[in-house]
């Protein structure tokens, strides 16, 4: 009896979050062994691709499985990872699996795109609530009331989760002395903050996850302290090239050249790096604590990965990553 045919369309080889929960995804769906599983690559805005490696046998395979954006049959199984305006219906069967919004409506394309599909399977609570909750008055030219655009689909919450195999507590003398470990023990303070996330397009307080608002708040509240922490940045704009580290190293100074006074320092590390080291960084005795003002998460990863160093976050009590991080 020949397999299912399930087609995946998603970021599978990206650096960026949508591009781990679609391996995620992908890699549940080939250990099952239920389903002939082929991939369509997409982008994922402008995060660098080249994630998979051919070394590693389980990404090798998903590599193997990336098949021409023609396809030659109509899939059993279509399933799409992407915001909900992409959603297409295609298979015999349609599954849409996202992140979805990050504030407390969506767009009525998103509602539409929802519609396009048999299932969605959302990564939080708040996702799934914000596009249930979410309805349009759908009116004529004439402003004439022609019904509204609500959620027409089943939506469930499938949690993103995280490996523990790559993410994990360490005790700091348990630590390897790797390149980034011994780059890191140099920083003069003891203390450090740590954020993560992508610094996103806009102004001081507009770019989504609150990154430039963030680094003003660290800097005003700890600017001529005796004894001052300091704020680690793990962040990219786009691709990990010069220009975009220039990019970000400019509008670091923007922040800093607008505040008077003694300064805390701002590490900032760019590019791409590996589980491991992400896993490094989160246990290294320097990092104290995480921070995020985002304004919104449809789930949030690094804030769950952050988790297993046992470690307290500073995060906004809002949107996806409320799920999984209790005031305990």
């Amino acid at each position: 009896m020949n397999k299912p045919f399930v087609v995946v369309s998603c970021p599978i080889d990206t650096y960026s979050g949508y591009g781990s929960r679609a391996r995620d995804v992908v890699r549940a769906l080939m250990k099952s062994d239920k389903y002939d599983v082929k991939i369509l690559s997409q982008r994922w805005g402008s995060t660098p691709y080249g994630f998979l490696n051919e070394n590693n046998p389980e990404e090798k395979k998903m590599k193997d499985a990336i098949i021409p954006p023609q396809l030659t049959r109509q899939p059993d199984v279509w399933i799409q990872i992407t915001v909900p305006n992409e959603f297409q219906k295609i298979g015999k069967f349609n599954i849409g699996i996202t992140a979805g919004i990050e504030t407390d409506i969506c767009t009525p394309q998103f509602i539409e795109g929802c519609n396009n599909m048999d299932l969605i399977l959302g990564s939080s609570n708040h996702t799934k609530t914000v596009f249930e909750k979410t309805i349009y008055d759908k009116k004529d030219k004439a402003g004439n009331l022609q019904g509204t655009v609500k959620l027409e689909t089943k939506c469930e919450v499938l949690f993103e989760g995280l490996d523990l195999e790559k993410y994990f507590h360490i005790e700091p003398k348990d630590l390897p002395k790797t390149e980034l470990v011994s780059e890191l023990d140099t920083i003069d303070e003891n203390f450090c903050f740590l954020f993560v996330g992508h610094w996103l397009q806009g102004d001081i307080g507009e770019d989504r996850k609150n990154v430039g608002l963030m680094i003003k708040t660290f800097l005003e509240t700890f600017k001529n302290k005796k004894s001052k922490p300091a704020l680690i940045l793990k962040t990219m704009s786009g691709p990990a090239t010069i220009m975009d580290r220039d990019d970000i190293l400019k509008k670091i100074e923007n922040v800093r050249k607008d505040i008077s006074g003694n300064l805390p320092n701002i590490y900032f590390l760019h590019g791409e790096v590996e589980d491991k080291d992400m896993n490094h960084l989160y246990n290294h005795p320097k990092v104290k604590a995480m921070i995020s003002l985002t304004k919104g998460e449809g789930f949030g990863r690094p804030l769950l990965e952050f988790t297993q160093s046992k470690k307290p976050l500073i995060v906004s009590n809002w949107s996806g990553h409320i799920d999984f991080l209790k005031s305990d």
